[in-house]
């Protein structure tokens, strides 16, 4: 199980550092443009990545089921909202992987720590 918990602290850093410190990498593989105002690489740089990497962080410096469990959690919370975009936009192949992803992560980190 700790392996495991270390899979997904290094998974959501991991992922978070592309949204983090390559912001139009992430918009491009979103599909998302930029904008005149700079938000959407704010944005990205936010939610889809530095939250991600301190979530990871977080739950290695505390350390416990509980801390591992709650990001699970959190890519629970992330497949949720993908899968609530696949029932009410528009569904494509990315999502799908995505909310595989999403689920795939937040799934067994709840499940081996709670």
């Amino acid at each position: 199980m700790d392996l495991l918990n270390l899979a997904f602290a290094i998974t959501s850093i991991g992922l978070g550092c592309f949204g983090w410190l390559a912001p139009r990498y992430t918009l491009a593989t979103l599909d998302l443009t930029a904008g005149r105002s700079g938000m959407g690489p704010s944005e990205i740089r936010a939610s889809a990545g530095a939250l991600f990497v301190g979530m990871g962080i977080g739950a290695l410096i505390i350390g416990t089921p509980t801390a591992y469990a709650m990001l699970g959690f959190c890519w629970l919370g992330a497949a949720m909202g993908r899968a609530t975009s696949l029932l009410l936009d528009r569904q494509s192949r990315k999502k799908w992987v995505f909310f595989a992803v999403e689920l795939g992560v937040g799934l067994p980190a709840v499940a081996l720590n709670l």
